[in-house]
């Protein structure tokens, strides 16, 4: 069996160190492992739209933002195909498919749409489409036969939805489908980055990210205004590290070779943790240090970034290209569906057939 990565985000922004501790990072790797046969990487527009009908224009510009800050972290596309989910349309007649073997109740349990919906009260005002989304996730994910999804912590829910429409697909209708693996960070101080504020998710609607994008000064401005451990008033008194933002994005960025550079005193983060949890060890030293450490991780990310944005027909180049080589995977995968349902009425004269 091929071996394919799906996988994606929305453009309603900027991407930030979030998503790049939560999933870019590792879709980078993977892509360079050679491990892979395919890999597709989605802008996910139309999944945007269901909570943005009204501001479709935040939609399209974003596009090439979510681009640029692909291909600025590493994504290539001469190894993965970046498209636009829209460009697609076979993704929505999967979903509409998929949608009769899943239970409004079971959606409603899905903790990850919970939450979601929760963070943008829509309470009983629910868009249909956003309710629906996960199941339009199982469509761009069975749509290019995905055997493997890098994505963060809280997207696991979704996946396990996949899965279960999938099952069903296939217990229904006959083997057809591919159930997908999920892949998380190995760092677990990257399965879910806390927002500079110390909130449990860093998110643009909440306006507490570190994007990809930020300037040194901007960078260091939000750093050194990181919310930290609130029983540590004085430098002099211990310190708690577990549940610390500044020390959980150390656990997601530094590297040892750090130290030697930014803070000679130490040796290793297990050091730095030690002596803060003793007392003695200030808060603006450790902001000043994580700092130095998110420069370095984001210097080469901006450059890269700059570089394609003189090259923005290149970059248009790339989506509509990648946009026609998903679109023929996708054509074929509904193909299949179909045959399987039996809806392909008018393939050899099927309708015809008992």
């Amino acid at each position: 069996m091929k071996q394919i990565i799906l996988t994606g985000d929305r453009p309603t922004g900027r991407l930030h160190v979030g998503h790049y501790a939560g999933s870019l990072r590792e879709r980078v790797n993977l892509q360079n492992s050679g491990k892979f046969d395919e890999i597709y990487i989605m802008i996910a527009d139309a999944q945007a739209l269901t909570d943005n009908a009204e501001h479709p224009e935040k939609v399209r510009q974003n596009i090439m933002q979510v681009a640029l800050d692909y291909l600025a972290c590493g994504l290539d596309p001469e190894k993965s195909c970046i498209f636009i989910q829209s460009m697609v349309p076979e993704l929505t007649e999967l979903t509409f498919y998929y949608m009769n073997l899943v239970t409004v109740s079971r959606v409603q349990r899905n903790p990850t749409v919970k939450a979601e919906i929760q963070q943008r009260n829509f309470e009983a005002s629910i868009p249909v489409g956003f309710f629906c989304y996960p199941i339009s996730q199982a469509a761009d994910i069975t749509a290019f036969g995905a055997t493997v999804v890098p994505v963060g912590e809280d997207q696991a829910p979704m996946l396990e939805q996949t899965r279960e429409i999938v099952r069903k697909f296939n217990d229904v209708y006959g083997q057809t489908l591919v159930e997908p693996e999920i892949v998380l960070p190995t760092n677990r101080a990257c399965l879910r980055l806390p927002g500079i504020d110390g909130k449990a998710k860093m998110s643009k609607s909440l306006g507490n990210c570190i994007y990809l994008s930020d300037e040194p000064e901007d960078i260091q401005k939000k750093i050194m205004s990181m919310f930290t451990d609130p029983t540590h008033l004085r430098k002099e008194d211990p310190g708690h590290t577990e549940g610390n933002p500044v020390f959980i994005y150390l656990d997601a960025f530094c590297r040892d070779e750090y130290f030697a550079r930014f803070l000679p005193a130490y040796g290793s983060l297990e050091e730095l943790k030690e002596h803060y949890r003793w007392g003695g060890l200030g808060d603006v030293t450790v902001k000043r240090f994580l700092n130095n450490v998110m420069q370095e991780e984001l210097r080469p990310i901006r450059e890269r970034r700059k570089e394609w944005e003189g090259r923005l027909p290149e970059v248009y180049e790339i989506l509509r290209a990648g946009s026609e080589r998903a679109e023929k995977t996708a054509a074929q995968t509904l193909r299949n569906v179909r045959r399987a349902m039996r809806i392909d009425y008018f393939e050899n004269g099927n309708l015809l057939q008992p």
